[in-house]
């Protein structure tokens, strides 16, 4: 293993496939080939193949209307159909679809057949309550078999399912139902977390207080409490999930809906203004879902047990613990809680416990992992691991190669994906089987997707250069809209940039760099990139610079403004426990300092770098960089409620005044 990329560069770092995982890959290099001859027939057969259609679309995409587009439009399937039905009528009803875990260690294996029976049941009981197609539902569930039926279920009937993450406080959750005009909510009591309860249906009380919102019914999975005499309870409205399902019947045909009706909405974690509803609709999102999941992870489902650890509040949830690894008939383990509950290592021990073959998680985790020390996953039999998996940031090149080396044994493949909520499925990665891969970079578009890095005149740049990373070809899992506001979907998404020869192009918000070989590297969002005295500086890589350090476990860099250039680079460092006394010592923080300088150049030297023990994360894992921007510039601390531990921050805070 390279210990540093500091002496070496990254991108000069190669792994090849294992010719033995080449010689069994899913994806193959004539992909590429075909996608380039023909790319709209490449995505109708994509479509074709993995999807079953009730009707068959005679169109692969009207693009008259650009941005908004239709995939598929004349074609008409159900979603959750070919998420379940299909499977079991092809004789795959025994076959687990889902392992789940809690976090006290209470477990189900839910069989495709058993998930089948379930979501009808759901379906059943929605239409009961009166939801029909287009009706919007909204979901606020615990890491539980019911989440994934629930939606499902709303699919199933051709109605809209807006998942909000647990972890949202009941302001946020009102701020989403009343703009998707929920008729329904489907709640729990609670989940577990970190060996207490996570409380949820009183958020969802304290959300419809007052009235005012378009909720006719509320129903609540019995998953936390024994004692339900702890819960408010509004009669007529509040209803239990598993009484009200045992009124209705276990039979449900699917009906078929068009390509284009929207299957979900999900809003952007909007830290200031109001959320964006982000709508996807059904063919063309479920095809690129199936698609990249089948490629992208390599998955033979007759014996891979894949593992995403998302929760379903997010895009990568839905995409890659819902619908992709369903449409495709695989096994999926499904986790309640957290990596270190009930103590360090749970991860490791439900990997070895369920032979988990593919692993797909956050950055954050990885770098929380290598600070915690190899010691922890070295514990457990982690052979079973044949394909890791990066999502949600850029992944710094030693967390790569510790993740690699560590979790994956020095042997398997590392895909690092790019992708968002707006494209709703992976856009940017390598082909396990296919790529060799560099670590820290997502380096190739998919087969059949278009991903440009542009200046800001909207020309492309060059070899070893950055820019800004555009979408100038229509792909299928696409967003439709921001839900009831086409303008602010034009202004945000399709403005930046005059036309290109097929239209509006869209950008994403990211930074990107190319390297010699035209590979690509994500630099993180735009509004991370930090002008210093005239000089453009990512805070991805500038952390990068910093966990490459051997003192370092994990690292987050903001910009704060500073009279003399404009702003100036803050670091937050959480040194690795080993060398905690190194770094703390007299000097240590002007060697970690110097080290940026070193790495980068002397303009990214960080005016000021803490030590600290945590850095101020939501639940998924996202770091919080809003607040960590309004301590070093001395302001009152934002919205904190979002945040797995609020008094993390507040600690920072004090550190930064004194």
């Amino acid at each position: 293993m390279v210990e540093s990329a500091g002496d070496v560069r990254a991108e000069d770092i190669v792994f090849d496939p294992p010719a033995e995982f080449a010689a069994q890959a899913v994806a193959t290099a004539d992909l590429y080939a075909r996608a380039a001859a023909d790319r709209l027939g490449f995505w109708a057969d994509q479509a074709r193949s993995l999807l079953h259609w009730h009707a068959p679309f005679t169109e692969v995409l009207d693009w008259s209307d650009a941005p908004f587009a239709r995939w598929f439009g004349d074609g008409r399937l159900n979603v959750a159909y070919n998420c379940l039905d299909r499977h079991v009528l092809a004789g795959h009803g025994d076959r687990v679809a889902l392992l789940w875990e809690g976090e006290p260690g209470d477990s189900r294996r839910i069989t495709y057949a058993e998930l089948t029976a379930e979501v009808k049941r759901a379906a059943n009981l929605l239409t009961a309550l009166g939801v029909e197609a287009g009706d919007r539902v909204a979901i606020y569930l615990p890491m539980i078999p019911e989440a994934i039926i629930a939606m499902l279920a709303v699919a199933r009937i051709g109605a809209v399912h807006s998942v909000v993450f647990g972890g949202f406080s009941a302001e946020s959750l009102r701020a989403r139902i009343e703009d998707a005009e929920a008729k329904l909510v489907i709640t729990a009591d609670g989940g577990w977390r970190r060996g207490k309860v996570s409380p949820l249906k009183p958020a969802v009380d304290a959300a419809l207080a007052g009235g005012g919102t378009t909720v006719e019914k509320v129903l609540v999975v019995k998953r936390a409490w024994d004692d339900s005499e702890q819960l408010a309870w509004t009669d007529g409205r509040d209803l239990w999930w598993h009484e009200e399902l045992a009124q209705v019947d276990w039979e449900h045909e699917a009906q078929p809906f068009e390509a284009e009706n929207p299957l979900f909405i999900l809003y952007t974690s909007g830290t200031t203004g109001k959320p964006k509803g982000i709508f996807h609709t059904s063919g063309g999102y479920l095809t690129q879902s199936a698609y990249t999941h089948r490629n992208v992870f390599d998955l033979h489902p007759d014996r891979d047990v894949y593992w995403c650890t998302a929760d379903v509040g997010w895009v990568t949830g839905h995409t890659y613990v819902v619908y992709g690894p369903l449409a495709n008939g695989a096994t999926s383990v499904i986790y309640e809680g957290t990596p270190d509950a009930p103590k360090p290592g749970r991860w490791w021990a439900l990997i070895e416990k369920y032979g988990v073959t593919q692993l797909y998680t956050a950055p954050t985790a990885i770098r929380s992992f290598m600070k915690a020390g190899r010691e922890i996953p070295q514990q457990y039999d982690l052979s079973s691991l044949r394909l890791l998996g990066s999502v949600g940031e850029p992944i710094n090149p030693e967390a790569w190669l510790w993740y690699r080396e560590v979790i994956g044994g020095g042997r398997t493949p590392v895909v690092d994906t790019w992708w968002q909520t707006e494209t709703g499925a992976i856009m940017v990665s390598p082909l396990p089987g296919v790529t060799a891969a560099k670590p820290g970079s997502a380096q190739v578009p998919l087969p059949g997707i278009v991903v440009d890095v542009l200046d800001d005149t909207g020309a492309p740049v060059g070899r070893n250069e950055s820019g800004l990373l555009a979408i100038p070809e229509p792909w299928p899992s696409m967003l439709r809209g921001i839900w009831g506001d086409p303008h602010r979907f034009h202004e945000t998404y399709w403005s930046r940039f005059s036309d290109g020869p097929s239209g509006p192009v869209y950008f994403a918000g990211d930074g990107a760099r190319r390297d010699h070989d035209g590979d690509i590297w994500l630099l993180g969002r735009v509004d991370d990139v930090m002008n210093v005295a005239g000089h453009r500086l990512s805070t991805a890589e500038i952390e990068s610079a910093l966990v490459s350090h051997p003192w370092v476990a994990e690292a987050a860099v903001v910009g704060a403004s500073d009279e003399t250039t404009g702003q100036a680079v803050v670091a937050f460092v959480i040194p690795r426990a080993r060398h905690a006394d190194e770094a703390a010592r007299e000097g240590g923080v002007d060697e970690l300092r110097a080290h940026v300088a070193s790495s980068i150049g002397p303009i990214a030297r960080p005016r000021e770098l803490f030590l600290v023990n945590e850095l101020p994360k939501t639940r998924s894992g996202k770091i919080m960089r809003r607040l960590l921007r309004d301590a070093a510039e001395g302001r009152e601390l934002g919205d904190t409620t979002t945040l797995t531990d609020a008094t993390v921050m507040k600690a920072i805070a004090d550190r930064v005044r004194h």
